[in-house]
């Protein structure tokens, strides 16, 4: 599946009925149009920001069309309408005619794409080979012992030795390097959640065997003796069906760090959380960012008390979109102010 394919297959569920109860918790921006034509560069989330004070609520109002063959899908040309059923506010979609120049020699074109749930470019490095690996897991994993004529630094269409290859089973292999330790700050325990594993490139089997022969198909960089392998298997097909939705549950979490060596996060960043499969986290689970309120001195009137907390304050909005054992990675969707590391996640 093209990773700019977005099946929204969630939206057969909602019925008239669900969205008349549904929409009672939606609330439309007050400058909100009536109809809006897709073009070409939208997302999902960017057209629904048109209409809806919290764009991850679409789901909720959205109307599917019978009349229209695949209507799952939104395509530039296409056009979004603001209805009302028993006064209630859905959206619909009417489907686009794009217009065909013809020329009278044939050429080979590509069929226009729908538009996606989230700005993909922004997570494309997270979804292809995202990993994130106990110390058991790294210490267990085959490494690279020696490169073709003694290389000190290997890439694309080297030679590599590898022990510790013991499944014939698998033939390709996602070369990786230990990064960040993720590290869980509550409760005072400091606990490893585990370690990012970058991936520095990928390997075929030429030859199995101790050590087993590798040709390297792939080197994002360079590659060194030390490095360790894991099969590359359907597992690490990472679906891209995006459907925001909250969590069914009270959940309640941290960032706990964020790529690219930045202090101060923004919009579209994506983000490591301290929660993960193991708290069902989803894949589209929505949480509302907040940063903790100041502890301020009362110069006023000492009697109530020395220091007082401000309230927490709302900073921003986002969605996880890989969720491991137990951390996750989410995109900033939304940045009301300048977010950090150890602000917290809640139910939006």
């Amino acid at each position: 599946m093209s990773i700019k394919t977005i099946f929204l297959g969630i939206f057969l569920a909602i019925s008239t009925a669900q969205i008349s109860a549904y929409a009672d918790t939606v609330k439309l921006k007050s400058d909100h149009p009536d109809r809006y034509t897709v073009v070409k560069g939208d997302t999902l989330w960017d057209i629904s920001a048109r209409f809806l004070e919290d764009p991850w609520l679409w789901p909720e109002i959205w109307h599917i069309n019978p009349e229209i063959s695949n209507p799952h899908l939104i395509y530039p040309g296409d056009v979004i309408q603001l209805t009302y059923v028993e006064g209630k506010p859905v959206l619909t979609v009417q489907r686009g005619r794009p217009t065909v120049k013809l020329s009278p020699h044939a050429r080979a074109s590509k069929l226009e794409t729908a538009i996606p749930t989230i700005p993909l470019d922004s997570i494309k490095q997270f979804m292809q080979h995202p990993r994130v690996i106990s110390k058991h897991e790294l210490d267990d994993a085959p490494y690279i012992v020696a490169s073709e004529e003694g290389r000190l630094i290997s890439g694309t269409e080297n030679k590599i030795y590898v022990r510790g290859i013991s499944d014939r089973d698998y033939l390709e292999f996602s070369i990786l390097r230990p990064g960040e330790a993720y590290i869980d700050p509550e409760g005072g325990k400091n606990e490893i959640l585990g370690y990012e594993a970058i991936n520095v490139g990928t390997a075929k089997v030429l030859k199995y065997g101790d050590p087993a022969t590798l040709y390297i198909t792939k080197a994002s960089r360079e590659i060194l003796t030390g490095d360790r392998l894991l099969p590359i298997t359907e597992d690490d097909e990472v679906s891209q069906h995006f459907i925001p939705h909250a969590p069914g549950k009270e959940m309640h979490g941290l960032i706990i760090s964020v790529f690219g060596g930045v202090s101060r996060i923004s919009q579209f960043q994506v983000v490591v959380l301290n929660l993960g499969i193991q708290d069902n986290i989803e894949p589209g689970h929505v949480f509302a960012i907040y940063q903790s309120g100041e502890t301020v001195r009362d110069t006023i009137n000492p009697h109530m008390g020395r220091t007082v907390k401000l309230p927490d304050e709302r900073a921003g909005t986002l969605m996880v979109i890989r969720p491991f054992e137990r951390i996750s990675y989410a995109l900033v969707m939304e940045a009301k102010r300048d977010i950090r590391v150890f602000d917290a996640v809640k139910n939006p």
